[in-house]
């Protein structure tokens, strides 16, 4: 079986260098899988992302209007932006991703969801920091009518202690999460993705600043190890 290794775009960012590579996995049987890489470190592989999904499908959930503005911190390949799209409730999504070489594969199709995010004319991708986003002062949306918004869902950084930027690291503080708290709407949900395993302090963190807070261990096969491999999405309800 030929093997398949494409590195499809390299680029320099101010947080290093991202490489999107496509290639096939032997112990596939061949299945082409896309990775993305930030100087030598995975970031995200199209092999595993159920978690990304899951994160999606368990803070939506939770929501009962029928008319849902949306907030995903993190494109990456797309899988929890494809995943909110599929909930019928919901009425606008913008996903803000501070890499714009990762917004470009989407608007040219470098990677396999990006027409399926850029022909949803409820989905809108803007190129910001997350992080300063969610501690200011004003909304995420440049629109006036959205002040506040239903769900935000971040799938940023590895874990609440391990960030792809020390810049980061004042968001998973009280007051951090406070100022996010204030642009969702009472009755809305932050929701977080984490490679770690269940923190439990930080689980306590949300639950002192949003008023109820939980952790969803999402398992899923991993061919490399035989086994089970796992992350962890955390939810907060703002009370």
């Amino acid at each position: 079986m030929e093997h398949v290794l494409e590195e499809l775009d390299y680029q320099q960012t101010p947080l290093g260098d991202i490489s999107l590579r496509r290639r096939s996995e032997p112990k596939l049987n061949g299945e082409i899988l896309y990775e993305v890489k930030l100087g030598d470190e995975f970031l995200m592989s199209s092999l595993f992302t159920e978690a990304e999904i899951q994160l999606a499908t368990l803070a939506l959930a939770t929501q009962h209007s029928q008319k849902l503005d949306v907030v995903v911190g993190g494109l990456g390949l797309g899988y929890t932006a494809a995943a909110v799209l599929k909930n019928p409730a919901v009425a606008s999504l913008a996903v803000i991703e501070i890499m714009a070489p990762v917004i470009n594969w989407h608007q040219t199709g470098l990677v396999p969801l990006g027409e399926e995010l850029m022909s949803n004319p409820k989905c809108s991708l803007l190129h910001g920091d997350f992080f300063e986003l969610a501690t200011g002062t004003g909304s995420f949306h440049m629109q006036d009518h959205i002040k506040q918004v239903d769900v935000v869902l971040l799938d940023i950084d590895h874990s609440p202690s391990h960030w792809l930027s020390p810049g980061n690291r004042y968001f998973y503080t009280s007051h951090g999460l406070q100022c996010l708290k204030e642009k969702i709407i009472p009755g809305g949900v932050f929701g977080m993705w984490s490679n770690d395993p269940l923190d439990s302090e930080f689980n306590a963190l949300l639950e002192s600043v949003f008023g109820s807070a939980s952790a969803h261990i999402v398992r899923f096969s991993n061919p490399y190890t035989d086994s089970e491999s796992s992350n962890t999405v955390y939810l907060a309800l703002v009370q």
